[in-house]
Order: C-alpha cells, then structure tokens, then sequence
C-alpha cells in the first residue's frame, strides 16, 4: 500500500532553501512547510493541484524559513504553526534578515504552538512534530511515513549552524541522537537546503555526530 502523504520538493531562492508542500493526493489537502524566498512558485503549484492548504510550518524561526509566511496566510487563509521557543525569532524577523543583507516583510503571529508529540493531519496521514533544539531554541522536525522534514537540524554529512543566537552544539548533537537517529535507517531526510540523504547513511558518515549515544539524561 502506498503511503498516505507526497512531499514535493522546491529548490528556491538565494540561500537554496528547500521548500517542501506535503500532499495527501485523496483528501486533496496539502501542508506547506518553510515558505522560504522564491517560494512563489510554490502558490502556482498549489492553485495548480487544486488542493487545500491546511497549514503552513516552520521548522523554526530563521528569517530564511519564515520569509513568505504572510503571503501564503493570506492568499490561502492558512494557519502558522511554529514552536513557541522560536517566537521571539519570528517577531524579529526584519532585524535579523538585515543582519544577512536581505528585506523581509513581517508575517503574522502563529496561530498556534507546535507541540513534542503532537501529530498533524494531512488529510489521511500525519506529520508527527519532534522537538530538535540547538540550531535554534525551537527547532522541530516533522516524521512522516518513510520521511523526516528535518529543517536545519541534519544536512547530508552535515548539521545546522550552532553560532547564531540561540544555538548549541551540544543540544544540537543530543536532539539529533535522541529524536532522528532513533528513526529507522531506511528514513529519508528532507532538509532545510541541500540534498536529500537517509538516517542510516549519516549515521555512519556524518563528520559532526556518528552513531547513537545513550537517548536519556
């Protein structure tokens, strides 16, 4: 049988930021995670499949994976989910894309907080949130069937940047052990940029955190 949810990848912008739209193909429902700059290509592929567009989330707070939240909440009314620990990115968003050299419009507040654990539906399938701080106080993946959304938690032998406000080696290093490295081998992980790679590849070849450690405190 085949899985419930589609995720359909797009290469956009100057940071290569990976925009993701995951589609329940039956139920015509679609989540929109990272609506990142030059994401407006991704409005033409939505009004394209004719789906609807239950929600919009972040992975985190970044300016850079927040940057079309507002035109994506008004041209399709839909909700934005981040986790509260990344709210105080969110609202400083103008400031910290200057840092970058880059504009940004302010989008709106968060409809509502993403919850460790929660699950969110896709029409017949779900997306279940983890939380991975350490590339940001807020920092969460997205586990679906076979897949993770893993923002810019794990990269192809690589992870998130530690060195902005807010991030942690360390946290980074034990939420990827804890919450990715747990998920079978054979998961697929979509990051925030870059190509896609499988669990069991990084870890065994990822440079900055290779195999399991203890998952408790």
């Amino acid at each position: 049988m085949a899985p419930a949810l589609r995720v359909e990848t797009f290469e956009v912008g100057p940071l290569e930021n990976n925009t993701y739209l995951v589609v329940d193909d039956a139920s015509r429902e679609a989540v929109l995670v990272d609506p990142s700059m030059g994401s407006e290509s991704v409005a033409a592929r939505i009004r394209d499949l004719g789906v609807t567009l239950s929600a919009v989330v972040n992975t985190h707070g970044h300016f850079d994976h927040v940057y079309h939240n507002a035109l994506f909440a008004e041209e399709f009314g839909a909700p934005i989910l981040l986790h509260e620990g990344d709210l105080e990115l969110l609202r400083s968003v103008e400031a910290h894309a200057a840092l970058f050299g880059f504009r940004v419009r302010k989008g709106p507040e968060p409809s509502a907080f993403l919850r460790p654990g929660q699950t969110l539906a896709v029409g017949s399938g779900t997306l279940r949130v983890v939380h991975t701080p350490g590339h940001s106080p807020g920092g969460v993946c997205l586990v679906g069937e076979g897949f993770v959304l893993a923002g810019d938690t794990l990269f192809a032998q690589s992870i998130g940047r530690t060195d902005l406000p807010g991030g942690d080696f360390d946290t980074l290093v034990r939420s990827i052990r804890r919450e990715l490295y747990t998920l079978p081998d054979a998961t697929e992980v979509l990051p925030g940029h870059g190509p896609s790679t499988l669990i069991g590849y990084e870890k065994r070849h990822n440079p900055f955190v290779k195999g399991l450690a203890p998952t408790a405190d």
